[in-house]
């Protein structure tokens, strides 16, 4: 049976488009214009993931997924035109798992959308493994290629948040707050300190990371080398 999946956008050419080339991918395609259509669509045929336009008439990405992630985990991708970097950081932070800026190729999206669906189901089990990386969550101990890597507690905690989310974008709010705590998520430049001190431990070379990517102006995802 082939996977549904949920399209959003109140442009009708781009519903065409969409659902044309996901049809062709082989997926099943439902479509709304609105963010009520989108959530009235999601609730009689829950989709394996849905993609969803930023600025809907009555609503926004950001409402639909923020609703959608109280009943659903089914990924969300959200599509954003340049200049909506604000809405697009309140898209993720609110839970959604990607995003694509417009135009997009549909090679991009379809890649982003067979990523997120891979992730659907996360290990996210006491020893999380990520290329050549071993997170033992339990013993708080990593290795990488069968070396030990020496982190200090925030470190770790960062390293898990990201693997545990494996692939998928987290912006600096999100990881501020899951690391550090709410008061912390304000500081932005805290987390580049971070994430600095991590890439020098775990990448074969930090100038160049392989494993800790940066979206820039949105936060950072744990990826395994050999899917990139």
């Amino acid at each position: 049976m082939s996977q549904r999946i949920l399209v959003v956008d109140d442009e009708p050419q781009i519903l065409r488009a969409l659902g044309t080339m996901l049809r062709g991918a082989g997926f099943t395609v439902d479509t709304a214009a609105t963010a009520e259509g989108a959530l009235a669509a999601a609730a009689a045929y829950p989709p394996a993931a849905v993609i969803v336009d930023l600025i809907l008439p009555d609503g926004s990405g950001t409402d639909v997924t923020r609703e959608l992630r109280t009943w659903t985990e089914a990924p969300v991708i959200v599509l954003s035109a340049v200049g909506e970097e604000r809405e697009k950081i309140a898209a993720l932070d609110a839970g959604a798992d990607d995003y694509v800026t417009k135009p997009f190729s549909v090679d991009e999206l379809l890649a982003r959308l067979r990523a997120v669906l891979r992730r659907s189901a996360p290990d996210v089990g006491p020893v999380l493994e990520v290329g050549e990386l071993r997170i033992d969550v339990p013993q708080r101990f990593v290795t990488r290629d069968g070396e030990r890597v020496k982190l200090t507690p925030h470190e770790f905690d960062l390293l898990r948040v990201l693997a545990q989310s494996r692939g998928k974008l987290l912006t600096h709010r999100m990881l501020l707050r899951e690391v550090w705590g709410p008061s912390y998520q304000a500081e932005a430049h805290y987390l580049h300190v971070y994430v600095s001190h991590l890439r020098a431990k775990i990448e074969p070379d930090p100038s160049r990371p392989r494993y800790v990517l940066t979206e820039p102006g949105a936060g950072y995802r744990l990826v395994d080398p050999s899917d990139t």
